[in-house]
């Protein structure tokens, strides 16, 4: 029986403020840090937050563990690379500002290619076929210099013909509002895509494939849907990697890469959809700032991963939510000593075990250029026994300190969140 009447559907006024606050702070953001490094920095920002959102379809919204992923990035990148150079030799017809939609299309390509064996199988079986598929590729991509260019991968100029009412993309400021665009744009249909039928039964294959299966839907085929469509936004992010770098070479589609989003999109938080984009924000930061300070950034990133696998699986997204969830019950201010008494000891903590791995790196690494290590101001003498002994009290001291705050810290935590739970119930039944 059809409605007689219309019903008054209001706006969604959280909604719009949050899409606006994004696409103002994309707008500002190069007018606030206008140097040269900030610029490539959000620049590299939007590229990896595309990338990390796409990889959390597979991931985060359809329980799919991928080692690959980087291979429709990659291939994304090096078919927009020779977009590029076909309309800069005339041969292809289309703007620069269009060749990221061709890297798009060539990873919708691979991924309608790959994805039919990949997603014929699920769980651990699948994460071995991408593993294979993304070692395959990278094979290729030393073998067949013709499309790969070989070690030297294949270059290109994203300047060109006459400039459009002043734009031709060669100052990087231009480059990094083409990538806003994208970055606004595929963020909000990769969020619209959470709320079609299709992103909420990929969320139930994820939960309880067989469920979905008794209820007549055949979930190879959703896995298969959602792998086109993160394979088509890593193209994208690919081939605006391609107009930003304006070279492509073989480590696009390596492991590293695809380990880099896995790593990421986890530390950001795949249960949530604005997880990945922190992590695409902490991509960066790690990879020009971290390695930067020092030569054992890999080092720490894997142990913030360890400690994130342990203590927080849900990512900083999960830590986000769960505090403004006290926060909306007024239990938050109950619990603020707490947190800093966990703050300043594992500050501590990070600074001696910090000081004890760069005297280990510069005894192995720098030994020539003498005992002395510079660290976050301070000269620490390598060789000096009480060097080493003061930085093993801070560490042993301060851990042990952060145990007994940690524990105490969760019996509160117990408390409070026993209290909330009430309140929930005693709510509802009102």
């Amino acid at each position: 029986m059809s409605k007689s009447y219309y019903e008054f559907k209001p706006w969604n006024v959280g909604r719009w403020i949050v899409w606006s606050l994004f696409a103002i702070v994309l707008a500002v953001a190069p007018l606030l840090f206008s140097s040269n490094l900030s610029i490539t920095m959000l620049t590299q920002m939007g590229i990896a937050i595309i990338a990390c959102l796409s990889y959390n379809i597979l991931l985060g919204q359809g329980g799919m563990l991928s080692f690959g992923h980087a291979v429709y990035s990659g291939l994304g990148s090096y078919v927009a690379i020779h977009a590029l150079n076909a309309a800069s030799g005339g041969q292809l017809p289309i703007p620069v500002s269009l060749v990221p939609l061709a890297g798009g299309l060539a990873g919708l390509f691979f991924a309608i290619l790959f994805g039919y064996v990949t997603t014929k199988k699920a769980g651990t079986p699948f994460a071995m076929i991408t593993l294979g598929m993304a070692e395959l590729v990278f094979a290729m991509s030393l073998m067949f210099s013709d499309f790969f260019g070989g070690e030297a991968g294949v270059s290109g100029n994203r300047v060109i013909g006459e400039p459009f009412m002043g734009i031709s993309f060669g100052p990087p400021v231009q480059v990094y509002y083409l990538i806003a665009v994208y970055t606004f744009v595929c963020v909000a249909l990769m969020f619209a895509f959470t709320r079609t039928p299709l992103g909420r039964i990929l969320n139930a294959v994820r939960d309880n494939p067989e469920r979905v299966e008794f209820i007549g839907y055949n979930t190879q085929k959703v896995r298969y849907l959602a792998f086109m469509i993160a394979g088509f936004f890593a193209g994208i992010a690919g081939g605006l990697g391609a107009i930003n770098f304006e070279i492509v070479t073989a480590e696009v589609v390596g492991a590293a890469r695809s380990g880099g989003y896995l790593l990421f999109t986890f530390l950001g938080g795949a249960t949530f959809f604005f997880g990945p984009i922190i992590g695409g924000v902490l991509m960066v930061l790690a990879a020009v700032l971290l390695s930067e300070l020092t030569k054992a950034w890999l080092l720490y990133l894997g142990l913030i991963f360890l400690f994130m696998v342990m203590y927080a699986p849900g990512g900083i997204a999960s830590l986000i939510m769960m505090n403004l969830r006290v926060a909306s019950f007024g239990r938050l201010r109950e619990i603020w000593v707490a947190y800093l008494a966990l703050g300043v000891t594992a500050a501590l903590v990070l600074l001696g075990a910090g000081s004890m791995v760069e005297m280990i790196y510069h005894l192995k690494l720098n030994a020539a250029m003498g005992d002395t290590v510079r660290y976050l101001g301070m000269e620490l003498d390598a060789k000096t026994g009480a060097t080493w002994f003061g930085a093993v009290f801070v560490t042993l001291t301060c851990l042990g300190i952060f145990e007994l705050a940690r524990r105490q810290f969760l019996k509160q935590w117990a408390a409070i969140q026993t209290d909330i739970e009430k309140e929930i119930k005693r709510r509802e039944t009102e």
